[in-house]
Parts: C-alpha cells; sequence; structure tokens
C-alpha cells in the first residue's frame, strides 16, 4: 500500500498562538516553563491530527521558536563566542543570536537573516569561524522525538543536512566549508547513534541546496559528508529530502549514494521526472514524490498528479512510491475552516495545510484503488479543475498592448538627478526612514474597533489624522529631512493595496510565519487586477500639509504584491505582474499631481521569486519582473524623485539588473550583513543614491550614535557622498516607540556630525 508524507508542519498555531506566547515571553509576562509546557501541548495536537487524518509519515524537530537553521546551529555548537558570553540557558542563547540583546549581561547584534531560497520565511544565518568547533551540542531533536513517542507517535525527526548548512553559512577568517567536513560529519554521526538508541527508523535529512547551481566542489563535498555519513549510520533509515526545485546537477550521485530514501519535488522540480526517465532510480530507495504543493493553497489537480504517480510507477516499484508535501507545509495557512466569511464556492478551491492532508490522503486512496474514473472524489476534483476564475477584458487588452516606450523614463537618470537636487535642495546625508512607524496597541485597537462598528469610519480617519499629525511632529523634532506620513492605516505593506485593489480575496486567518513571531496574511489573487479608486492620496496629501519638509508617498511595488500574495496558477506570473504595475502607475501619477515630490515603491520582495537557477532568471523572472517596475514610474516628471527599497536578500549578482529599475534612490538592508552589499555596490560602479541601512530594525537593541558614526563613516569609503542617504534597515512597524524614537535620533545625530566632517 502506498503511503504519504508530509516534510514539515506549520508551528505558530492557528490562532497564532504561539507568536504572543513567545511575546509575552520576551515582555517577561510568561516564564520559560510556561513557554515550554505550551509549545508542547501545540506539537501534541498537531502530531496528533496529521496521525488521525492517516499520515503515515509525520515529521518532529519541525517546530522551532524562531527559526530551524538557527536551532541546527545550536545543535551543533555554532555559537559565536559573544553570544556564549552572555552566559544564558539555550532558549535565551537562541533568541540572542536571533534578535541581539542589550542588558546587564553585555551588548550584541543578531546574526543575519536571509530568505530561505524563494520563499517569504528568513533565517538566520548560520556564523563560523576560526574558533567554531561543530559538534553535538544540543538536544532539541531528541526531546520531541521522545515527547511524541510518549504519546504513542512514531515521528521522523527532520533535521538540516550538513551540506546545506555549510552552504547558507558565514564564514569569518577565511574560513570555508570544505574546513569544517570533517567535524559536521562527526556531529551527525553522534545525531544518528543518539536516534538509533531511541529506537528511531526513519529520518529526514533536508538538503534543499542541490536544487540550486552546484560546483565540482560542491558535488565533491557532498559526496565526501555522505559517505562518512552512511558508514556508520546504524539502524536508522534515512531519507535525503529536496524541495524547491530539480537536483539535475548531481542527480546520478546522488541516488547511487545509498541512501533509503530520497525525496523530490515535482511541483517546482521542473526536470524532475526527466531525470528518473533519463537515470532510472534504485528499486529499493524509497521515493517521496513532492506532489502536494507546500507553497500555494489552490486545491491539487487529482489528475494530473495520478498521472505523475502512474509514471513513477514505471521506474520504480508501487509499494515503494510515497505521496509528499512538495515542501514543508510551513509556507500555508492552518485551515480554510477558519474562513467563516469566504463565499464557499471560493473556499471549495483552496486547501491550507489541514485540507492538504486531505489531499494526500485522498491521492493515496485512489492510487491504490486504481479505478480514477469511477471514483466520485476524482470526479468532483475534475470537475472543479475545469471551473474558470474570472476574466477582465479591459485589462488584459492594456497590458498585451504596452509598447517598449511604456517602460522607459525620460529624461535619463544624470538628468534627472540633476533637476532634483535642485528641486529638494537635500543636505548631504539625507536622512529618512524606510516607511512604517510603530503600529501600537492603540493603533491596532482603532483598527478593529472600526471592524466591529465600534467607531464610525470619520471617527476612525480622525483618529489616524492626530496620529499621522504626531508622526511628523516627531521626526520635524528628531531632525530627519524626508518624513513619512507613518502608515498607521495600514495592516500590512501588501494586504493593504489588496483590499483596495479588484482581483483579489482576503483570509481573517491565514497566517503564514515570516520569520521569528512575525506573521504575514497573505491575499489571494482571485481574478484580474485592477484600480478602481485612490488608495494612499488622502493621508499622504495630508501628511504633506503638515510640514515644508518632503514627505515620501508610500507605495508597494508589482513585484512585493505579486510575490507576497498566493498567485494564480492559471496564468503567468508576467500577466499579474503588469496588471498590478498599471495598478499603482494610476496612484503614482496622481500623488505626482497631488504635489507629492518624493514617491516611495517598495520591492522588498524583489529577489524572493528569483529562480534558483542562474539559467532560469531572465526567461522566467527578472524579463518582466523589472519592466513592471519601470511601468509603474516611468510616466513622471524628471523632478519627482522615485524610491525603492529592498531588504533581507543576497542582491549581489542581480546589482546591474537592479540598476535597470531605473529608480532615483534606492534603500538596502545592510546592517546585519557586514556591508556585503556596499561592497557590491562600489564593484559594479553603481549609478543610483542609495541607503544601506544603518541600523537592524529587527532586533530591539538602540544602536549608539558612535555606533552609527563608524558605520557611514565606512559606507562613504565606498560610496560618493553626494549619493549616500542614512535609513534603517527597514520599516520600524514592529518595533517600540521607545526604541524607535532613541534609535532615529542616534542616527540623525550621526548623520549630523558626519555631515560636519564633510563641509
Amino acid at each position: 500500500m502506498t503511503k504519504t508524507l508530509v516534510t514539515g508542519y506549520p508551528r505558530v498555531g492557528s490562532e497564532r498562538e504561539l507568536k504572543f506566547w513567545t511575546e509575552d515571553y520576551f515582555r517577561g509576562n510568561l516564564t520559560a516553563d510556561e513557554l515550554q509546557k505550551n509549545a508542547a501541548q501545540l506539537r501534541l495536537e498537531q502530531w496528533k491530527r496529521q496521525q488521525r487524518q492517516g499520515i503515515d509519515f509525520i515529521p518532529s524537530n519541525d517546530f522551532s521558536f524562531y527559526d530551524g537553521v538557527l536551532d541546527t546551529a545550536y545543535l551543533l555548537g555554532a555559537v559565536p563566542q559573544r553570544y556564549r558570553e552572555l552566559g544564558f540557558n539555550e532558549l535565551d542563547t537562541c533568541f540572542a543570536m536571533a534578535r541581539g540583546y542589550q542588558g546587564k549581561s553585555g551588548d550584541v547584534k543578531a546574526l543575519s537573516m536571509r530568505k530561505w531560497f524563494n520563499t517569504n520565511y528568513h533565517y538566520m544565518v548560520p556564523q563560523l569561524d576560526e574558533k567554531t568547533q561543530l559538534r553535538l551540542s544540543g538536544s532539541k531533536p531528541f526531546e520531541h522525538y521522545s515527547q511524541a513517542l510518549a504519546e504513542g507517535i512514531h515521528t521522523v525527526p527532520v533535521i538540516l543536512g550538513p551540506f546545506t548548512f555549510l552552504k547558507l553559512a558565514q564564514y569569518k577568517a577565511n574560513r570555508q566549508p570544505h574546513d569544517f567536513a570533517d567535524e559536521i560529519t562527526s556531529a551527525y554521526k553522534d545525531i544518528l547513534e543518539r536516534f538509533d538508541k531511541l529506537g528511531c527508523e526513519w529520518i529526514q535529512i533536508d538538503e534543499p541546496s542541490l536544487v540550486t547551481d552546484l560546483t565540482k566542489q560542491d558535488i565533491a563535498l557532498f559526496v565526501k559528508l555522505y559517505q562518512k555519513i552512511h558508514s556508520f549510520k546504524g539502524n536508522v533509515k534515512l531519507r535525503l529530502q529536496t524541495y524547491f526545485g530539480d537536483i539535475r546537477d548531481i542527480f546520478k550521485e546522488l541516488i547511487n549514494l545509498g541512501f533509503d530514501g530520497i525525496g523530490l519535488d515535482f511541483v517546482e522540480g521542473r526536470q524532475s521526472l526527466e531525470l528518473i526517465e533519463k537515470h532510472g532510480f534504485p528499486k529499493q530507495t524509497v521515493l517521496a514524490a513532492g506532489i502536494v504543493n507546500g507553497k500555494n493553497i489552490w486545491h491539487n489537480d487529482y489528475k494530473q498528479s495520478l498521472e505523475l504517480l502512474g509514471r513513477l510507477s514505471s521506474y520504480t516499484d508501487k509499494k515503494n512510491i510515497v505521496i509528499s508535501t512538495s515542501c514543508s507545509l510551513l509556507h500555508v495557512p492552518y485551515t480554510i475552516e477558519n474562513e467563516t466569511e469566504m463565499q464557499q464556492i471560493q473556499k471549495r478551491r483552496f486547501a491550507f495545510a489541514h485540507e492538504k492532508l486531505q489531499e494526500l490522503c485522498d491521492l493515496q486512496r485512489i492510487f491504490d484503488e486504481g479505478d480514477f474514473y469511477k471514483d466520485s472524489v476524482y470526479i468532483q476534483n475534475t470537475v472543479l479543475m475545469r471551473e474558470k476564475l474570472g476574466t477582465d477584458e479591459e485589462i488584459r487588452k492594456k497590458t498585451s498592448a504596452l509598447i517598449q516606450n511604456d517602460f522607459v523614463r525620460e529624461p535619463a537618470f544624470a538628468k534627472r538627478a540633476k533637476i532634483q537636487k535642485q528641486a529638494l535642495e537635500l543636505p548631504l546625508l539625507p536622512t529618512t526612514t524606510i516607511g512604517s512607524f510603530p503600529q501600537t496597541r492603540e493603533v491596532k485597537a482603532w483598527r478593529s474597533a472600526l471592524k466591529k462598528g465600534e467607531i464610525s469610519k470619520q471617527a476612525y480617519e480622525q483618529k489616524l489624522r492626530s496620529k499621522t499629525a504626531s508622526c511628523i511632529d516627531e521626526q520635524e523634532r528628531l531632525g530627519l529631512d524626508v518624513l513619512v506620513h507613518g502608515e498607521y492605516e495600514r495592516n500590512d505593506m501588501v494586504e493593504y493595496f489588496g483590499e483596495r485593489l479588484d482581483g483579489f480575496l482576503f483570509t481573517r486567518k491565514g497566517w503564514v510565519q515570516s520569520y521569528g513571531t512575525r506573521c504575514v496574511k497573505p491575499p489571494v489573487i482571485w481574478s484580474d487586477i485592477r484600480r478602481t479608486a485612490p488608495i494612499t492620496i488622502d493621508i499622504i496629501t495630508y501628511a504633506q500639509s503638515l510640514t515644508q519638509k518632503p514627505v515620501k508617498g508610500m507605495l508597494t511595488g508589482p513585484a512585493t504584491i505579486l510575490n507576497w500574495s498566493f498567485p494564480r496558477e492559471d496564468i503567468s506570473g508576467r500577466e499579474m505582474a503588469f496588471q498590478i504595475a498599471l495598478a499603482i502607475r494610476e496612484e503614482v501619477l496622481e500623488l505626482e499631481k497631488a504635489g507629492i515630490r518624493i514617491i516611495q515603491i517598495d520591492e522588498a520582495a524583489l529577489k524572493e521569486k528569483l529562480p534558483l537557477r542562474r539559467s532560469d532568471w531572465y526567461s522566467d523572472y527578472l524579463s518582466w519582473v523589472i519592466p513592471a517596475f519601470r511601468l509603474v514610474h516611468s510616466g513622471v516628471k524628471p523632478e519627482t524623485q522615485i524610491h525603492t527599497h529592498m531588504c533581507y536578500s543576497e542582491f549581489e549578482d542581480i546589482i546591474e539588473d537592479i540598476e535597470d529599475m531605473d529608480a532615483d534612490v534606492i534603500t538596502f538592508e545592510a546592517a546585519r550583513s557586514d556591508l556585503c552589499i556596499v561592497d557590491a555596490l562600489k564593484k559594479a560602479n553603481f549609478k543610483t543614491q542609495v541607503g544601506p541601512g544603518v541600523y537592524d530594525i529587527h532586533s530591539p537593541r538602540v544602536p549608539s550614535k558612535k555606533e552609527i558614526e563608524e558605520l557611514i563613516t565606512k559606507m562613504l569609503k565606498r560610496i560618493d557622498k553626494k549619493k549616500l542617504w542614512v535609513n534603517p534597515d527597514c520599516g520600524l512597524k514592529t518595533r517600540g516607540e521607545k526604541e524607535v524614537m532613541q534609535s532615529l535620533q542616534n542616527m540623525v545625530d550621526a548623520a549630523q556630525s558626519v555631515r560636519e566632517t564633510l563641509r
């Protein structure tokens, strides 16, 4: 009988319980024991749900208080000395690594944070240096396995693989991945031996880095690691799990390494089936076929999935095929049943994490029984797949009628820069923020009261205006040069715009973890997209009326709206991006007409959906995502300054493409990444004005004036003083008001001090 497998499950709770428990712990309102007890109960409930559903291979150790890569770093002893010196326990050490720490025990910055491959999830970057000694140092995976076993649930522990860990790590003191090969294999030997003693049958080792472009050195390192690991794995069976693409560069080597099971992605893995057809598959090896999409919420097409399973059964024994999710379900919400306000005709099209369990079991049963066409569930699914989503012919005509000139802004950048300098009269090292100010409990309470009908729209908008006025006053007091309105009216930078555009659906509880305690509620692109009314004009023009300094118009760009939504699967990304771009373009032109001189079009997620293989960059993504951004701003006047913002990705490889966006100013996350982006900008002779972030907003610590001065001085060695802006890494929405004001004051004071030395 075919079996089912889940590679990973959401962990924040269907009501975001883990988020609130953890934040209560940060505030001192919950003890560590209480936090651990609550988390253990949440894990148990989720294991039991998968068990009741009939899932055969249930994951454990997919749970984390903050991030699984961070947990692996602690497990392997990759804890930099500055965090060890704090003298904290495992929980608080991991939180210090993730968030930084500033208090009686010391003052440390957080580790760097990056996007997890092509998702909106963020991982903490392990840091390895000459003092690092990798060895088994933690107990979390064994504790979680034992907790499940005590309840009669046999789970499959999920461990990040040594190759991916070494590939994702940041290296200091000229250290390289191969320097740690012997240490890390010894550590994994100890992990396997410990699981063997616990009676564990299977272990899932995740190696998503195998779906990226691999060098000969990468392949040699992978083979070396696993030849050693296989030599002492004992009775434990190893399943090598990949996701987010195919493993074309290493498939032949991998299938000959003797793994007991191999998990392949058949959703994003374009060549996964072709590789098996061409090279075969070991008869005694379990094939975990990832056919249920772990990253999108549309219902699985059973006909397509069953046909694929049928083809796979030609190359391996049917009994060795396991029907699997394509990746962890961490990237989708918990259940569609929470969406009590969504129409049934819409709900029936979607499968969140709980529903994907049912999809796995449906496919298992239908595949085993074999007579697809008489199965009522199969028939219903086939009918569902034939239903068409809404189309707007007028919008489609507009996108198809676009010509080259629609994507070109005149005059060229150099001429615009001179015009803007004269029009804006900004000082050297102009200071600004990325956009949002802290969303206090008070502001969230207003929004909740409006939704419940407890206050009128007029009263709500008056409160927003009052808060916006206070924000402008505060920025004037701080001495910032370019102001923002604070974005108090916005629940989320994507959801807010989606709610005001035709074509989007919204969930009530469709929360997905982005990093740590930060969760987002991605909109669903349901039909073609158009703008029917102004979105931001009133509040931004009101803010501008309160000051003589320029106030930025704050918008979200087409790539970010698309990438941070659940996209349609029946039309191209290009079509959706251009539809969104036309809508945001209308808003840009109206802001300009209303007298807004600086407009920021955020593209925080530009890099996120860049194909993991370089050969696919232009054919599948950059050829339309960069033009989509240019389409948004190509119609503005020369004196209107266009900004954009990008964060928490490695942009070094696409610097030339970012320059091709033709923005006037680009702000980047930089404080957590040791100014790597600044070096890349210098190397590329980047012409655009830039604002690399001078402090980390995902940490509660307050940077000193001296610290920021030193950072600005370093930047000036690489960036022309006439091109450098001073700003935080990202928006300030999730931070507390007190720490924000202290940090911004130090930032402004530092900029002014450095400015004095340049005159």
